[in-house]
């Protein structure tokens, strides 16, 4: 160790290698990186781990294992054990810096990669993080016949065939069925369509990497697609940073993620900036997340992504949003039982004492009532009681649920490129500010930014108050039935006069449009959209045709330009 007297606080450095991390060599990195993040742990002061430049693995056989409650992964039906297999685990650490020096980092078999659990003020940075064996696997279409097609597969995917059937394994998984997405290089264009592998009657290799799919008939596709599959089960993350605050990501690469991608639950101060949630171009894969890039829940103070570049997902790149939890009970004046409703959401720790909650008409998500919690109680991992501060409202009504609003963020969303994703770019709810900057989306399959809200389904809370959409560019996004802003709470009962968000600002924006609308609003106080510049290749725009509006109020719309063709 020695001090770094270059930086303030002034930090102890640990070098990785002195505790018997040699790169380059495959061995087994774990134990290593344990101890010398033990020895940061121990010096209670600012401390800076230090790699060596090189490749590093970790394996899962010394991995910690630990379980842990994870937002919008699996279900008990799909994941009944929810033990995680970490590579890196940060827990109860103060002043802590990772830097990797450029080093990379490689996981075999399914890892969440790192746990931030109870941490302050953590940086990672200067780092490459990667998968062995992907748990998406790869081929590219080199053949397309009536009845067959041919197909080579990524080296990095390995496959068995068992009696004419495709299994996809791995270290310590298999799988056949599952989603499929089919990707397109030329453009970078990915989107969601059947899974051929379990469509083909016989699968055939017809030398080692080349196979051959037989069909009754056989799908219409293009030599060079490239067909990405995944058995859908999201039972590890890429990141998990739970109940941690002023946490940083710094010129880091995630090339890989398995399950759901970088998690943010109950967590303050988040920060990406230079992030590359991508592939390693050397490896030529397409795919680096199983899901989500990033997926915050129930977080607080500021969520800064700024700079980072997203390409090739499975779902969505960046989703922010609380959780509604139902009310199922009420035991006394002051107390209610609630319960998670959606089955990949259970077990977190929802609320705390000194927490303020809305109550909210599951029918029509329309406020009528807040309150603090005093003290919590949980029941099971599915139900809680919460007991009050003030009496509970007398007209409670069957699908009704509480949010917890002081769990939620600021967000910055600032001069990031998305690119290769099948659904949307953003989705964000949450009552604070939040800016949408200078952002480029190229041809997100559906909307590039959602604001939903809704307690019936997925019951992603909450409401929007202060959101500014501006200087973003837009290509070729969206669809028919999918505005490439897209503002849409649901709710059975949501009536025509009701308006959910409010105080949206959509201003300065150039959309390059297809057949989607430029905006779709619905239920909306506030709206303004203006200073925008909106061309379309399919049709002549104007005000009227891409622009939609439903259940709104205090609306502005001028200064846009519009035009027919590219540009």
């Amino acid at each position: 160790m020695q001090e770094n007297k270059g930086s303030f606080p002034v930090q102890t450095v640990i070098r990785l290698a002195d505790y018997g991390a040699v790169p380059d060599t495959g061995e087994d990195t774990q134990l290593a990186m344990r101890r010398a993040i033990e020895a940061a742990a121990a010096l209670a002061r600012p401390a800076l781990i230090e790699c060596a430049a090189g490749r590093y693995d970790f394996y899962t056989d010394e991995a910690v294992r630990a379980p842990y409650y994870i937002t919008n992964t699996a279900s008990e039906t799909e994941n009944p054990d929810i033990t995680r297999t970490i590579g890196l685990l940060f827990r109860g650490l103060c002043n802590v810096t990772l830097d990797g020096k450029g080093a990379l980092f490689v996981f075999h078999g399914k890892q969440t990669m790192f746990v931030i659990d109870a941490c302050e003020q953590i940086e990672i940075r200067n780092l490459h993080v990667d998968y062995h064996c992907p748990t998406v696997v790869e081929m590219t279409v080199v053949e397309s016949g009536s009845h067959h097609l041919d197909v080579r597969v990524h080296p990095d995917s390995h496959y068995e065939i068992e009696n004419g059937r495709l299994f996809w394994i791995g270290d310590g998984w298999r799988f056949h069925e599952g989603p499929m997405q089919q990707f397109e290089r030329e453009s970078g264009t990915t989107w969601r369509i059947d899974n051929l592998i379990e469509q083909a009657t016989f699968a055939e290799e017809k030398e080692p990497g080349l196979l051959r799919l037989n069909f009754v008939k056989a799908p219409v596709l293009p030599v060079g697609a490239v067909l990405q599959a995944r058995d859908g089960i999201r039972d590890q993350v890429g990141v998990l940073m739970v109940e941690s605050r002023d946490v940083r990501w710094h010129h880091v690469g995630m090339h890989f993620m398995h399950g759901l991608g970088m998690v943010g639950q109950f967590s303050e101060n988040l920060t990406l900036e230079n992030v590359e949630l991508a592939p390693r171009l050397e490896t030529g894969r397409t795919v680096a997340a199983f899901a989500d890039f990033v997926h915050l829940s129930g977080c607080r103070g500021t969520i800064r992504v700024a700079d980072c570049r997203f390409a090739g997902a499975h779902d969505d790149a960046i989703n922010v949003h609380g959780t509604y939890l139902r009310i199922v009970g009420q035991p006394e004046d002051n107390r209610i039982r609630v319960r998670f409703m959606h089955p990949q959401t259970y077990g977190i720790k929802a609320f705390h004492p000194g927490d303020a909650v809305d109550f909210v008409r599951g029918a029509t998500l329309e406020h009528y009532a807040d309150n603090v919690v005093k003290s919590v109680r949980i029941i099971s991992q599915r139900e809680i009681e919460l007991s009050l501060q003030q009496a509970v409202p007398s007209d409670i009504r069957q699908g009704d649920a509480v949010e917890n609003v002081t769990w939620t963020p600021e967000v910055e969303i600032v001069r990031n490129r998305f690119t290769g994703i099948p659904t949307r770019g953003i989705l964000v709810s949450t009552c604070r500010r939040v800016l949408i900057e200078d952002n480029e989306f190229d041809r997100m399959a559906m909307s590039a930014i959602l604001v939903a809200d809704e307690a019936w389904e997925w019951y992603e809370s909450g409401r929007v108050a202060d959101l500014s959409i501006r200087g973003n560019r837009f290509i070729a996004c969206g669809s028919t039935e999918l505005a490439v802003i897209l503002i849409k709470p649901e709710a059975p009962e949501l009536g025509d006069q009701v308006q959910i968000h409010r105080h949206i600002r959509i201003e300065r924006n150039e959309f390059m449009l297809n057949e989607a609308a430029a905006l779709d609003a619905r239920h909306t106080d506030e709206l303004v959209f203006i200073d925008n510049s909106i061309a379309c290749t399919q049709k002549a725009p104007t005000e009227e045709n891409t622009i939609r509006l439903t259940s709104c109020t205090g609306i502005e719309l001028s200064g846009n330009r519009y035009r027919q063709g590219n540009r």
